[in-house]
């Protein structure tokens, strides 16, 4: 497999831009027109995603391809029943791209369906894997409905697939997500200014369950915070992430498990978040230290968020911050930590505006992304 890395795309002085795309019609229609658009990149991304697998099972020295691909199989089963739209639009893209859904789902759903295959009874690795998040509800920033955001981070081929997909449904709310092709929704706002996202956790205790995107998309399709915090605290979730969603009335954010369902507000302040469990009780099921780059970069995005009054452009700042070396929160490719940053989205929900780009903060071609109801689609130094 041979990734599509331009010459110059990992300099300072480079930019990445963001492709977008506008699906329209049913669920199973706009999963058609993603996945056609996107068939060829679709299908690579399939092979790159299975490679990284292999390699990542081979270090464990436990599982393989098969299992996640039968565990995909599983999962895909729960997914169904958890979200028939959520699933109509994935068998539309799986269709169209000539994959078959329970593969796809595997590995769109990488990370929770591998945990599920080989942390079903045993601690995890240490791994710096892992993305960093920032919820600033009214009052704590100077827009009046928060802002809210994170950055994307994951293997790094993983930026040549990165995508903002605009999704207007005949029945539904309109949504922007950046994601990955072929995935459903990762980082996203509805028109209703209701913005979801979440970040990597690692406990024993995995299984057979919805994966992480089939969450996110059922809950960025509701038009109220509690009714999307509603959706995170009761999927039956196949591993463990951190789910936050943010609105114009605050923010909330749930650390999930198999097992258990801890929820923290930004009543209480704005909240940070990066890859280890801040609850006792999934504390205990980690089964190792805090890694060294998760530490830092929850110390950094809590102070630099408790500093002043969170701005979009102070997220930015945030988001761009290099202070911590390699254990910075913004997180470079010549790192060679495993992990870079792919994307980071930034929610602006009284504007209605999602401001994104691909790749770093510092390095990406910045969107913004609004939706037809609320005006055309802008883009910055344009």
């Amino acid at each position: 497999m041979t990734f599509r890395y331009p010459p110059a795309l990992h300099t300072p002085s480079a930019r990445y831009e963001l492709e977008r795309l506008t699906v329209r019609g049913s669920a199973r229609e706009m999963g058609a027109q993603y996945g056609a658009h996107f068939r060829d990149l679709i299908r690579e991304f399939v092979e790159m995603r299975l490679s990284s697998a292999e390699r990542y099972f081979g270090e464990w020295g436990e599982g393989g391809v098969d299992g996640l691909i039968a565990m995909g199989g599983r999962c895909w089963e729960v997914a169904q029943g958890f979200d028939p739209a959520g699933a109509a639009e994935h068998a539309g893209i799986a269709a169209a791209a000539g994959v078959e859904p329970a593969r796809l789902y595997a590995v769109t759903n990488m990370t929770d369906v591998r945990d599920a295959v080989v942390l079903g009874a045993y601690p995890p690795p240490p791994d710096d894997e892992g993305c960093t998040s920032a919820l600033a509800a009214p009052g704590q920033a100077t827009r009046a409905g928060g802002v809210y955001g994170q950055t994307w981070d994951l293997n790094p081929p993983d930026i040549d697939f990165i995508v903002a997909l605009h999704r207007v449904p005949d029945e539904g709310l309109e949504t922007w997500s950046v994601t990955c092709v072929g995935c459903l929704t990762l980082v996203g706002m509805n028109e209703r200014g209701v913005a979801v996202g979440t970040t990597n956790l690692k406990t024993w205790g995995s299984r057979a369950g919805v994966g992480y995107l089939s969450v996110l998309h059922k809950a960025i399709a509701q038009p109220s915070l509690a009714l999307a915090s509603a959706v995170c605290e009761g999927a039956p979730v196949a591993g463990a992430h951190s789910y936050w969603v943010g609105s114009p009335e605050g923010g909330v954010e749930w650390e999930r498990s198999s097992l258990h369902a801890f929820s923290r507000s930004t009543a209480a302040g704005p909240l940070g978040r990066s890859n280890h469990c801040v609850f006792e009780a999934h504390q205990r099921m980690e089964g190792v230290a805090v890694t060294a780059s998760s530490a830092a970069r929850k110390a950094r995005v809590d102070s630099m968020m408790a500093a002043a009054p969170v701005s979009v452009e102070r997220m930015r700042a945030i988001f761009s911050d290099r202070s911590d070396g390699i254990h910075s929160i913004n997180r470079y490719h010549e790192d060679a930590q495993g992990t870079t940053t792919n994307a980071v989205v930034i929610a602006d929900p009284a504007a209605r505006v999602l401001h994104a780009c691909r790749g770093p903060a510092d390095r990406g071609g910045w969107v913004e992304l609004a939706f037809e109801r609320g005006g055309a689609l802008r883009v910055e130094g344009r």
